[in-house]
């Protein structure tokens, strides 16, 4: 089997969604629509391409800026994997619209959101989206080790720091993503918890794809790291060759409560998509950034 065809293989298998699984009861609240009288942050798109970490790869990613932020103090930061499917203001997540409302209600500090994208080494599309897959994405995402926040915090957040003043608090910095960019979240966070101190994953591949199964273990054997999770998983996501997603997501929750993880587990119905954890993205939000005002020096 050729590179490309394994990673399409693996696309198809980590990403379209299952017939088991019932969606049918996730529908986006208030919070995931806009509302008169609140500011509206601003989003820009950028392209990396530059990589060092991940040599000859491109990756286009856009920063979101809250109406609140001034320069004058650090904003908190938010990164998130697959950020073309948080950007969209009509997909399952919304980000731009959620943190506006999230941030004006108080319930979040003001926060810049980075939503990238994983990197190919193909020629970019012209939109942003799932296909083409691209190239790079499971090397990146699902491999446990360092790799992938180095890629961020050596070269993203340092291109995005020239512009905007970011905190250097991990307490006030969050990343997340779906699927293996669930993983990918999680992993950067227990790589380098002095720079994420809180993980948001939705369906995450915490499977046999590149060892990512070894991840509820690493937590029972390692002593408790600095970080805050929220788990999103549904009864009907994926069973297949590399493992069971409900399975694994259920072991994730049950070695963070042995070891007394500050974490919060959302186990639905659903499969392997955003509609579960789009429609609690505000509530889970909320959790992660709960006690952000005594975070804040």
């Amino acid at each position: 089997m050729t590179y490309r065809s394994f990673a399409l293989l693996l696309f198809s298998l980590c990403i379209v969604g299952t017939a088991r699984g019932d969606d049918s009861q996730y529908k986006h609240g208030p919070d995931s629509m806009p509302r008169e009288g609140v500011p509206q942050g601003t989003v820009t798109q950028h392209v990396w391409d530059k990589s060092k970490v991940f040599e000859g790869t491109k990756r286009r990613y856009s920063v979101y800026v809250p109406a609140q932020y001034d320069g004058s103090q650090p904003a908190a930061l938010m990164v998130f994997q697959d950020g073309h499917a948080y950007e969209s203001l009509t997909g399952d997540f919304r980000v731009p619209t959620v943190f506006d409302n999230l941030i004006h209600d108080g319930s979040m500090p003001v926060t810049i959101a980075v939503m990238i994208d994983p990197g190919t080494k193909k020629e970019l599309p012209e939109k942003r989206g799932w296909k083409p897959t691209p190239s790079n994405r499971s090397f990146e995402y699902d491999t446990l080790s360092a790799d992938y926040s180095r890629l961020l915090l050596e070269e993203i957040l340092p291109e995005v720091s020239k512009q905007y003043k970011i905190t250097d608090n991990p307490k006030l910095r969050a990343i997340g993503g779906i699927s293996s960019g669930g993983i990918c979240a999680f992993t950067a966070a227990w790589e380098r918890p002095d720079a994420f101190g809180k993980v948001l994953s939705h369906v995450g591949s915490f499977v046999n794809i590149r060892g990512g199964h070894n991840c509820e273990a690493l937590i029972r054997k390692t002593p408790v790291k600095p970080i805050r999770v929220f788990l999103q998983d549904g009864s009907g996501d994926l069973d297949n060759d590399h493992g069971n997603w409900p399975l694994a997501n259920q072991e994730m929750a049950k070695s963070l409560a042995y070891k007394k993880y500050d974490y919060k587990f959302e186990y639905g119905t659903g499969g392997h998509n955003g509609k579960h954890g789009g429609a609690i993205l505000p509530e889970s939000l909320r959790w992660l950034w709960r006690d952000w005002k005594q975070e804040t020096p």
